[in-house]
């Protein structure tokens, strides 16, 4: 028998999964499993992004920025343009993925551009290629960003500001993608993983801050760290995905037939390689 997990509005065909306990189907695999985005086969080839493009792309952009920069400036003035550049990224990213990402409209195309920007991700967030932004988004709203510092700081200042802006931007996407692809490492690389793990599959209503956490903090989002997984909030999972509620429930508590093997499974961020 089969079950449908993540059927978004944007899917050319539902997703047939064997269900938990077949042979040669792992949890992994199911999050793993995203499928095609558009009808246009060219369409969906620009939906997925192989992780080093946002480096090839943004290392050369950061360059001509900081050259730009320290043309016109001395290197501490720089270093604090670049550091407030990040920091601005660091809250763009939090009010991006709160306000923007997480904007969950019930239907029609809202519902739709949100599977397309976001919901994707959550529904499989263990596929490589649809994690990080594609340049189709990234390259026209960085170019916007930028040209917005100008606007508002003048040709002095905006390069520095924006070389730390994208340094940051471009920290986020290895950060999101380390955290869902490697073993986390040190105590920071855990802690990271252990909120953005909560976030997926806990409660989609905090952690928004990725690579930036310390703003869950400020803004009151942070995740209640405790050894037990909270009660589910009345609109826990994603609206019309109760497929998936259920599958991330059970990476957090087990699995559930018989309620066997629930107290030796480990907690999704608990594990050394990626289970979302």
């Amino acid at each position: 028998m089969a079950g449908v997990i993540g059927c978004g509005p944007y899917y050319t065909r539902p997703v047939q999964i064997p269900d938990d306990g077949q042979p040669g189907t792992s949890r992994s695999d199911l999050l793993r499993a995203s499928p095609p985005m558009f009808n246009s086969r060219a369409l969906d080839a620009l939906s997925r992004v192989h992780p080093a493009v946002p480096v090839i792309i943004f290392v050369p952009a950061i360059a001509v920025l900081s050259v730009l920069a320290l043309s016109a400036l001395s290197v501490a003035p720089f270093l604090g343009l670049l550091l407030g550049g990040y920091l601005l990224w660091t809250l763009f990213e939090y009010w991006l993925h709160r306000l923007v990402f997480h904007f969950e409209p019930e239907a029609g195309i809202g519902a739709r551009l949100h599977w397309i920007i976001h919901g994707v991700h959550h529904d499989h967030p263990n596929d490589p290629l649809r994690l990080v932004m594609p340049p189709a988004v990234s390259v026209p709203l960085g170019a916007a960003i930028i040209a917005v510092l100008y606007l508002a700081f003048g040709p002095h200042a905006a390069p520095a500001l924006g070389a730390g802006f994208v340094a940051g931007y471009l920290a986020y996407d290895m950060t999101h993608y380390y955290l869902h692809h490697f073993p986390a490492r040190g105590r920071l690389g855990r802690l990271l993983r252990e909120l953005h793990m909560r976030h997926h599959f806990q409660d989609h209503t905090r952690g928004f801050g990725i690579s930036a956490p310390y703003w869950d903090a400020v803004f009151g989002t942070l995740h209640r760290r405790s050894s037990h997984p909270p009660a589910e909030p009345a609109d826990a999972g994603r609206k019309g995905a109760a497929a998936r509620s259920t599958l991330g429930r059970s990476l957090i508590k087990g699995p559930s037939a018989n309620g066997a093997g629930r107290s030796q499974e480990k907690k999704p961020w608990q594990h050394p390689t990626s289970t979302g």
